[in-house]
């Protein structure tokens, strides 16, 4: 994923690496490639304590510099197009939402950002059926950007938002733990708060790697989202700041 960032168009002010908890190699892996930029490489881990992405990302966020922030998944690959697409897009009273094109198990454990790059490699890859969601592969910057407040599609794997907004919901709510809807309850509140989600099919794209889908934590999660729902409240009390 960090290889990604080598080549941007307009290269992020940092990096910060929310680790949940992953093994010692993780860290010297970071160090190791911190020479290759030109901004701050910052590793905030947490002890293996299950599924905790909530309250690593939480972390993450508070440690920030910027005033703006995208969120990536460690599973996904991006374009050189990418952050400059998050910031193009970015719009006081918006959060973004990105897109994502699948890369699946017969490619992923080859898929680089050279092919992420490759207009060639990928249009490829789409013939012969290792990608899907192709239609995000056409570049076609700020030729449509469509604005709602539906749930549907949420996937912090890829968003931003500007660091004001999300310090003004709290952040994630760490009662979330076990995978499954801490993202859209983000989104939920962000909407509560006023914020629209603004998302462009040819924009802020990135590449997810195939895995193993992951097991949903079940009844808890979900009751903590239908009362986030329910809610009239935007502010989470178990998140970047802990309220009584």
């Amino acid at each position: 994923m960090l290889d990604g960032f080598v080549c941007q168009i307009k290269a992020p002010d940092e990096i910060i690496i929310a680790d949940d908890g992953s093994g010692r190699d993780t860290g010297e892996l970071i160090q190791k490639s911190s020479a290759l930029f030109n901004f701050p490489l910052r590793h905030i881990w947490q002890e293996n304590k299950g599924f905790r992405a909530a309250k690593i990302r939480n972390r993450g966020i508070a440690g920030s510099l910027g005033d703006y922030i995208i969120l990536l998944d460690g599973d996904c690959v991006v374009n050189r197009n990418f952050v400059s697409d998050h910031l193009s897009l970015a719009e006081k009273g918006c959060f973004i939402q990105g897109k994502r094109v699948l890369v699946n198990k017969n490619a992923m454990e080859l898929f680089n950002y050279h092919h992420a790059n490759s207009f060639l490699a990928l249009w490829k890859m789409a013939l012969i059926g290792t990608l899907s969601n192709v239609h995000h592969l056409i570049r076609l910057p700020n030729a449509l950007s469509i604005r709602n407040k539906k749930l549907a599609g949420i996937k912090s794997c890829n968003m931003s938002f500007f660091k004001s907004d999300i310090i003004a919901v709290n952040g994630f709510n760490e009662n979330y733990v076990g995978w499954g809807n801490e993202d859209s309850d983000l989104a939920c509140r962000f909407i509560k708060y006023g914020l629209i989600k603004k998302t462009s099919p040819f924009m802020a794209v990135c590449f997810h790697l195939w895995h193993p889908t992951n097991k949903a934590a079940g009844g808890l999660n979900k009751k903590l989202l239908d009362d986030t729902i329910s809610s009239d409240e935007y502010f989470c009390k178990n998140g970047i700041l802990k309220k009584n």
